[in-house]
C-alpha cells in the first residue's frame, strides 16, 4: 500500500473541515457581536470598562486591577490607606446619565461610585462629591453621602430636598452646617421604606446591581431593582451638574470590592 497516496486525500479532508469549521466559527462571532451592538443601540448603555484592562480609568496601582474580567480594589495588611483613594474614568463628565454596574464587596469592604465629582489636587486620586454608599455591613449601600463635602444628604429609605445653609458666605460655613455625618439643611419629604427592610434586599458578599438615574436635581440610587434613596437638590450653591465618574476604597482594615457590567447611558 502507498501510505503517502492514502494519506493525502484524507488530508485534504481534514484541512476543508477545519477550514469549514473557522468559518461557521467567525459567522457566529460575528452574530454575537451583531446581538451586543443591537442591545447597546437599542437601550443607549455603552460599557465603560472592558473587563481586560484599565484602559481609560486612572487609579493607583497599588489598589486597583483586573481580575476575572471585574474591576477590583482592594486594600492589603501592606497597603493600608491614609486618605480614600479612588479609580476615576476618563472618558468624560457625565451631567444627566443613567449608571448600570454590578458589585461585590467583602465584610470589611466599604467603597462607593462617585458622579458628578471633582479631583482634589491636593490628595492623589481623592475625589469630592456625589456618591452612591456601598458597605460589606450593609449599613450605608443605598444611601446618597456626598464625599469631603456635604455628608449625608439621605440615609437609606429617605427622599430628602437639600436646601443652602442661611449664610453660605460665612468663614468655614460648610462644615459649621454639617452635624452627626449629616447636612443640616435637608427635610425628608417621604419615606421610600424602612432602612432595615430595605437591608434585607442587598446580598451580603455576593453580586448586587447598582443603577444610578441622575437628572437635573433629581439624584436616585437603586439597587437590585429598589429604590434606596432619592435627593431633590436645591442647594444652589453645593449642588454641582456635572463631573466625574469613579469607585471608591476607603481607609480602614484590608478589604475587597469588584465591579463588573459597568454601562453608562447619556440622558
Amino acid at each position: 500500500m502507498n501510505l503517502k497516496r492514502t494519506f493525502k486525500p484524507f488530508l485534504l479532508v481534514l484541512i476543508a473541515i477545519i477550514g469549514l469549521q473557522s468559518c461557521k466559527d467567525k459567522k457566529e462571532n460575528k452574530s454575537i457581536e451583531k446581538a451586543e451592538a443591537t442591545m447597546t443601540e437599542q437601550d443607549g448603555f455603552v460599557q465603560i470598562f472592558d473587563g481586560k484592562t484599565l484602559d481609560n480609568w486612572e487609579g493607583d496601582p497599588n489598589y486597583w486591577k483586573v481580575e476575572n474580567g471585574n474591576l477590583v480594589g482592594e486594600v492589603t495588611p501592606t497597603t493600608l490607606l491614609k486618605n480614600n483613594t479612588f479609580i476615576i474614568w476618563q472618558g468624560g463628565q457625565p451631567a444627566d446619565f443613567e449608571l448600570k454596574l454590578e458589585f461585590r464587596i467583602a465584610e470589611a469592604g466599604n467603597s462607593g461610585i462617585n458622579y458628578r465629582s471633582e479631583k482634589l489636587d491636593t490628595i492623589p486620586y481623592a475625589m469630592r462629591g456625589y456618591q452612591a454608599d456601598i458597605d460589606g455591613k450593609i449599613q450605608y449601600t443605598g444611601q446618597n453621602y456626598e464625599e469631603k463635602k456635604r455628608a449625608t444628604l439621605a440615609y437609606r429609605g429617605e427622599k430628602a430636598i437639600i436646601t443652602s445653609q442661611e449664610n453660605p458666605d460665612a468663614p468655614g460655613s460648610l462644615r459649621a452646617n454639617v452635624a452627626n455625618n449629616a447636612w443640616q439643611s435637608r427635610e425628608v419629604v417621604e419615606s421610600l421604606g424602612d432602612s432595615e427592610e430595605l437591608k434585607t434586599k442587598i446580598k451580603s458578599e455576593d453580586w448586587n446591581e447598582a443603577h444610578l438615574i441622575i437628572k437635573g436635581n433629581q439624584l436616585q440610587h437603586y439597587i437590585n431593582g429598589i429604590l434606596m434613596s432619592e435627593v431633590i437638590d436645591d442647594d444652589a450653591v453645593n449642588r454641582k451638574p456635572s463631573g466625574y465618574l469613579g469607585v471608591q476604597v476607603h481607609v480602614g482594615p484590608p478589604m475587597k470590592v469588584e465591579y463588573r457590567n459597568i454601562r453608562l447611558k447619556n440622558l
